[in-house]
């Protein structure tokens, strides 16, 4: 039996870009970055009230990221959702849907990391 998530990991093809969209729009923080044995450039990133991590990998020697929408996506809490989207809309992040109201009360949208990973973004009610 599994004891815990750890980390999820997402392989990308331009590492820097990705690991600033985390950090600068998203609020991350990068808490250890180092490189495999087989040569994968990895950067562990942390929410905050979040122990597990999300890993990101650049691998170059596997060949260029294929990326399959709608595979996969991360879900996030943000306090205010506006202010949230006026914040990465000025980074170059705009919403890609949304916001959407639900029937529980909470409003959740969606952008787009720089590889097309999908994130969501729910605001729950007060």
């Amino acid at each position: 039996m599994v004891k815990k998530l750890l980390h999820t990991r997402y392989r990308v093809n331009d590492l820097e870009k990705t690991v600033n969209f985390y950090r600068d729009v998203l609020g991350l923080t990068e808490v250890k970055r180092h490189k495999s044995p087989r040569g994968s450039e990895l950067v562990f990133l942390q929410t905050p009230n979040s122990d597990e991590l999300i890993e990101i990998c650049s691998f170059p020697a596997s060949g260029p990221v294929s990326f399959c929408s709608d595979l996969t996506h991360l879900a996030f809490e943000v306090e205010d959702l506006e202010a949230f989207a006026r914040h990465a809309a000025a980074l170059g992040y705009p919403l890609s849907d949304g916001p959407t109201a639900s029937s529980s009360g909470s409003v959740f949208a969606f952008i787009d990391a720089p590889e097309g990973y999908e994130i969501e973004l729910i605001q729950y009610p007060k």
